[in-house]
């Protein structure tokens, strides 16, 4: 598998391995070999054990919890590889962390997602793979070219798989600020929208303060993009019940799952956690009502598409369940 500017390489670092040898498969390459290991003092030990001079290196690397951590190994690779004369450095992040630090919320607040977008580009990528960025507009933080893969139509070729008639669903927004992307995924299905008024209480405490639309004797599908203590998308799914709906799932792209956010899914009223593998999900975190969908198809998709110079928009819009590119 070849271009004018070298055999496709793939790497990984140690923020989701598993997804990384998901995509290896699919695209039938070997994994490229480099460890990324720690020094005794805590510093990180990247070896790049083979040749990438001239090469089209891909490095997969989420900047999932440990962010600091697995932020720092990215960096280090893709200098690691800048050094080594790699062609083309394309990084991989299917969860871009500090993406909700996009704007100054108060006064000499930094803006931390562009800082990072600096970091990535200084260290030497030439380009950047990602999926649901938390707020798109972090796009024009790059400086280089980026393709922002989409979740919401791996979630609608799903739902159109499991609920089969959809006529008795509605998708419900978790707070305003989803109100695009879930807009964008009824009209995908056909189907009407509700919206949850999220608003913090003085501890700070996430609370749904009214709910607009009508769930009652529905199917309510909540779409987000993060996943974090699970308290937002508990309460919203708790009101959506008290409004008469039939059932409630959620459908979210990147599954951070802080805090004790697994034991708040098991006891709440959602029928199921439907999740994306952008972030690996450690064993103690995993419970029967969190089902994940592998975007490793669908990244594989996308790395053949840059390296054959294929544009990626239909891509983007078809979905890791979607058939043919």
């Amino acid at each position: 598998m070849h271009n004018a500017l070298g055999e496709i390489k793939v790497f990984a670092a140690n923020a989701n391995q598993k997804l990384a040898n998901a995509v290896v498969d699919y695209l039938e390459v070997d994994m490229g070999k480099a460890t990324a290991a720690r020094f005794d003092d805590g510093e990180i030990n990247m070896r790049v054990n083979e040749t990438v001079r001239g090469m089209d290196v891909f490095i997969i690397q989420s900047t999932s919890p440990p962010v600091n951590e697995n932020l720092m190994e990215l960096l280090i690779m893709i200098d690691a590889m800048r050094r080594s004369s790699a062609g083309r450095i394309t990084v991989v992040v299917p969860y871009f962390g500090y993406a909700r630090q996009d704007r100054r919320a108060r006064s000499h607040d930094p803006i931390s997602a562009k800082l990072v977008a600096d970091l990535i580009t200084t260290a030497g990528a030439n380009r950047i793979l990602t999926m649901d960025l938390h707020c798109p507009q972090i796009q024009g933080f790059f400086n280089i070219p980026l393709d922002h893969l989409q979740g919401i139509y791996t979630f609608a070729n799903y739902c159109k798989e499991g609920f089969g008639d959809l006529s008795d669903v509605v998708v419900v927004s978790p707070d305003f600020g989803s109100v695009a992307r879930c807009n964008e995924f009824a009209n995908l299905l056909d189907v009407p929208m509700a919206v949850a008024d999220k608003r913090r209480n003085e501890k700070g405490v996430p609370e749904i303060a009214n709910f607009i639309g009508t769930v009652e004797g529905k199917h309510a599908v909540i779409i987000d993009d993060v996943l974090s203590t699970g308290s937002s998308i508990c309460n919203a799914a708790a009101k959506v019940m008290d409004h008469g709906a039939k059932s409630v799932h959620a459908f979210i792209t990147h599954p951070v799952l802080a805090k004790n956010a697994t034991e708040l899914i098991a006891k709440s009223v959602l029928s199921e956690v439907v999740v994306l593998d952008t972030i690996e999900i450690p064993k103690e975190k995993q419970h029967e009502k969190i089902k994940v969908i592998s975007i490793a198809r669908l990244i594989g998709k996308a790395i053949k598409g840059i390296h054959y110079g294929q544009s990626l928009g239909r891509l983007s819009k078809m979905g890791t369940l979607a058939k043919g590119f």
